[in-house]
């Protein structure tokens, strides 16, 4: 069979792994490669992957969304440009300082209020930017926002928004908002400075210009039932334009002494702790690492522990992951 026509039939595979016509799909390929025709094989190799990958996303968004609801696709590659969270995997159990916290708490409150407070003319937040050092809980702060007024959760897949395509990336945006204009969720613009960097700084004067013009209109005309949540490590490099259309901008800082300890301790909450631990010290010890590292510290030392067999976990072993885990802070 001619290559091209291969090719041209590959793309048009669709199914599951244990569907028939892939599983014959797969023997052409190895039928390929016996000839010796390698570049082809892998050529038809990568169509089909990138097939069944797209499939498994598509299935995912049908069990997740519901029906009536559709998240649309890039234009290319037909990859879903938001991905859904089951409910049951959001990370909603965090420890924040006292005054983050009541922040937080405030947004959610007022999205649960969202009618009382209509009744006024008043409206909840809905645009919310959060920002900080990595690893501090910013997106987990948004799983939890989602988690606590009961909304589904999607996080936008900035691969397959941003095209190098000329205004792809726009349409895509444009696309995306559109689609969830009926649609109540949180959705999670992870590592925002990604499409906000500053038109001052970044080098491209016009795809990326046109895409953070875009969002400013995007952002500025946002009525939709649900929330937005951006987040970013680099607060400097966001175009100072984007700041004025969020409702709310909060800093999530590196945990201090009292979160440092509620955090190895509710980690650690399942295992029997060594009376001999100095905490203070630990705690003290550990002020500037962020959140993530710490439960990573804790993790590591509870593993050793399990490991070694030991009845009860030593502050040994808190030292010695902590030791391990030092050059990631």
């Amino acid at each position: 069979m001619n290559q091209d026509l291969m090719t041209r039939l590959f793309r048009s595979i669709e199914g599951d792994r244990d569907d028939d016509i892939v599983k014959v799909a797969y023997r052409i390929v190895e039928d390929e490669r016996n000839k010796g025709h390698d570049r082809l094989a892998d050529r038809l190799t990568d169509i089909l992957e990138k097939n069944l990958k797209r499939q498994g996303f598509q299935g995912e968004l049908k069990r997740l969304i519901p029906q009536g609801v559709s998240i649309p696709t890039d234009t290319r590659n037909k990859m879903p440009l938001a991905t859904p969270v089951e409910r049951d995997l959001l990370r909603h159990e965090m420890v924040l300082p006292t005054d983050i916290e009541a922040k937080i708490q405030r947004i959610e409150k007022e999205y649960v209020a969202r009618e009382r407070l209509a009744r006024y003319g008043l409206k909840p937040k809905k645009k919310i930017l959060l920002y900080g050092h990595p690893g501090c809980g910013k997106s987990m702060s948004a799983e939890r926002i989602a988690w606590n007024i009961g909304l589904p959760f999607l996080k936008v897949r900035f691969e397959a928004i941003i095209s190098s395509y000329l205004g792809e990336s726009a349409t895509n945006l444009t696309k995306l908002f559109e689609s969830l204009k009926t649609y109540p969720c949180v959705l999670l613009l992870d590592e925002f400075d990604f499409i906000a960097q500053s038109r001052t700084t970044t080098q491209d004067v016009g795809e990326m210009h046109r895409v953070v013009n875009i969002l400013l209109n995007l952002l500025e005309e946002y009525n939709a039932p649900g929330l937005i949540i951006a987040t970013t490590n680099l607060e400097g490099n966001i175009d100072k334009a984007l700041f004025r259309r969020f409702d709310d901008i909060i800093e999530i800082p590196l945990p201090q002494e009292r979160e440092i300890d509620c955090l190895l301790k509710m980690t650690l909450s399942a295992f029997r702790l060594s009376d001999q631990i100095d905490w203070p010290k630990v705690v003290t010890y550990m002020e500037g690492f962020s959140a993530a590292l710490i439960v990573k510290i804790a993790q590591d030392a509870a593993k050793m522990s399990v490991i070694a067999g030991k009845d009860q976990l030593s502050q040994e072993l808190i030292w010695q992951a902590t030791k391990e885990n030092s050059q990631y802070k």
